[in-house]
């Protein structure tokens, strides 16, 4: 996230990024070990080639007594046994790796997708919600393909040049030298072109997260876009996005493309030198043409590998920014924690609620509420109004622990939120939002999130209790009618009544509401009152009012101005103390009520 350290200037380095990775995926060191010995095998067995034709030719073909064609067969069978031998270690390692590596990075995504709903709800509203998929999705790709593909290329590199190095110094230490000084350049400048590339990779993969941004919001608010015809300015966003995402990946090329260039010329050089060298070492030493031959496979070993680390370079440190970015997520804290079985259960029953000496404030903002004492009897129904921003929407949140105060404590049943396991939490305290999200699914798929295993007949028995029934027949399939993307098929009215229906398939013991009528059609807002009523029976809710036509209900309303309770009582006794802060909520309610 923007505030850790896994995304600023200070970012840890790759080994970190990798010793750190392999402890949210375990499962990536599972057979490890084998998986090394069959890269060992599949490394060696490559060199079996050029020690088979240099064998060949000095002792099959050029030997003392002339040629030994019993030899060069077993040589022929030797050289097609490693082959078929090299080929089953690597198929073997391919597999091992690729197993590996998508367990682990499953795990990986598992783990991060998790996080983000622990993390805390100002992280969630302030980081895009394109790159917190992107993180989860595309990252975790990015880190995935180096694994299976540039991991699997990489150890079996290593292991391949040093098993050439170390040949080419039996056959000739002074063409192995002149390798090695071709090459040097190129070696030497490894640790630079690596953080030059983990800097530029960085950027590429956080503006993939701010393309993804800049593409989903205008999808998801498509009404909005042709209902004002800003077309044309969303698209200039878009645009905007992906020429800073083309110059940031134009940038990392260019490293890229000069490590390349630079790895092909060493690969040129090392290749005439050895010629000429090897040449003059011929008139000079008792270099055979044999072990030349073998020389040329050693080099042409030794140069690919090198000339692929280039790119291997590249993918690693795109991986590595990739796997820096989701471990981000996962070490961004948690702030609300959850107790677990080892914390405190709500007995059923309708609930009491006690704010003790409770202030909010978000990270370096002033006090939401202030020293708040507060209590609420079980069964009773509570309406909660002031001025937008006075802080009672914050009630909602910290009563259904969706966040923590700051200072002082939130009781229910006289236990403190943060002890009570999250299930029995989420079991007996139900939120119902001004407008309830619907995913994409059926109607009875939505309110099963009330109740996971609620047959059918339960929905519509529950429907019926809320008086919704015909209107649920009346839909054209009925419980099994799509909704749409967000719920866009039905009204917004049609939307709380599954938002409703969903509330009281869960049954909660503590209902807290914010203003479930506020937004609707009125054609619906009478039938939605009806059902709230029938909703609120028999248990403790708390109603965020936006309009006082919902206070008027309730048992009591608690009056909020400035982050404190400055009024508690009927609404019939509050209404009648003039010159107070609700006295003049109402007044200015039914003034514009009576325009309208």
């Amino acid at each position: 996230m923007s505030g850790t350290k896994m995304d600023s200037g200070e970012a840890i380095g790759a080994w970190a990024t990798i010793r750190l990775g392999m402890k949210y995926s375990p499962e990536l060191r599972d057979g490890l070990g084998w998986t090394l010995a069959l890269a060992v095998i599949a490394s060696c067995g490559q060199i079996v080639v050029p020690i088979a034709v240099q064998q060949t030719l000095d002792k099959g073909l050029n030997g003392p007594g002339g040629p030994r064609f019993d030899y060069v067969a077993w040589m022929g069978v030797l050289a097609a046994l490693a082959i078929v031998v090299t080929s089953v270690a690597s198929y073997a390692m391919t597999s091992r790796l690729f197993t590996t590596s998508e367990h682990g990075l499953a795990t990986l995504r598992t783990k991060a997708f998790r996080h983000v709903h622990d993390l805390p709800l100002l992280t969630q509203n302030t980081e895009r919600r394109g790159a917190l998929v992107s993180r989860v999705t595309s990252d975790v790709d990015q880190v995935s393909q180096f694994l299976v593909f540039g991991g699997l290329i990489f150890v079996v590199s290593i292991g391949q040049m040093l098993v050439a190095t170390v040949l080419m110094l039996v056959y000739s230490w002074e063409l192995a030298a002149v390798v090695w000084l071709c090459f040097a350049p190129l070696f030497l400048s490894i640790r630079w072109f690596q953080k030059k590339l983990s800097a530029a990779y960085t950027v590429v993969r956080q503006q993939v997260g701010v393309l993804l941004g800049a593409i989903s919001e205008p999808v998801v608010g498509a009404a909005v876009v042709r209902t004002y015809g800003v077309e044309e300015r969303t698209q200039d966003r878009i645009d905007t996005a992906i020429t800073h995402w083309q110059d940031a990946y134009t940038h990392a090329q260019t490293y890229t493309v000069t490590s390349f260039s630079l790895g092909g010329l060493s690969a040129g050089l090392a290749n005439a030198g050895v010629i000429i060298v090897g040449i003059l070492l011929g008139f000079t030493s008792d270099m055979t043409p044999g072990r030349v031959l073998a020389f040329a496979f050693l080099v042409t070993l030794f140069v690919g590998p090198v000339q692929m680390g280039t790119q291997i370079l590249t993918d690693a440190q795109n991986a590595i920014a990739s796997w820096r970015r989701v471990l981000g997520i996962l070490e961004t804290p948690a702030d609300l924690i959850d107790p677990g079985p080892e914390g405190d259960a709500l007995p059923r029953g309708p609930i009491d609620v006690r704010f003790d000496r409770v202030t909010f404030a978000y990270p370096a903002g002033p006090p939401v509420l202030r020293d708040i004492d507060l209590t609420i009897d079980a069964g009773t129904r509570v309406a909660i109004v002031g001025e937008t921003g006075s802080g009672k929407s914050t009630f909602a949140k910290l009563l259904t622990r969706l966040m923590d105060p700051t200072e002082g404590s939130v009781l229910l049943d006289g236990i403190d939120v943060r002890r009570i396991d999250a299930r029995s939490l989420r079991r007996s305290v139900v939120l119902v939002p001004q407008e309830g999200f619907l995913f994409d699914d059926t109607i009875a798929a939505n309110v099963r999130y009330g109740k996971l295993d609620a047959t059918e007949d339960e929905i519509r028995a529950s429907a019926v209790e809320l008086g919704i029934d015909d209107w649920l027949a009346g839909l054209p399939r009925g419980l099994h009618t799509p909704v749409g993307q967000r719920g866009e098929s039905l009204s917004a009215g049609e939307r709380q009544l599954v938002a409703l229906l969903r509330a009281h398939l869960a049954d909660p013991d503590l209902l807290v509401l914010d203003e479930a009528t506020s937004a609707v059609d009125p054609a619906l807002e009478m039938q939605i009152g009806r059902a709230l009523e029938r909703l609120m029976q028999s248990r403790t809710s708390v109603t965020i009012a936006h309009r006082l036509s919902t206070a008027e209900g309730a048992d009591e309303v608690i009056v909020v101005d400035k982050g404190r309770i400055v009024q508690r009582g009927p609404h019939h006794e509050l209404v009648m103390q003039a010159g107070t802060v609700y006295a003049g909520l109402h007044a200015s309610w039914v003034s514009q009520h009576s325009r309208a």
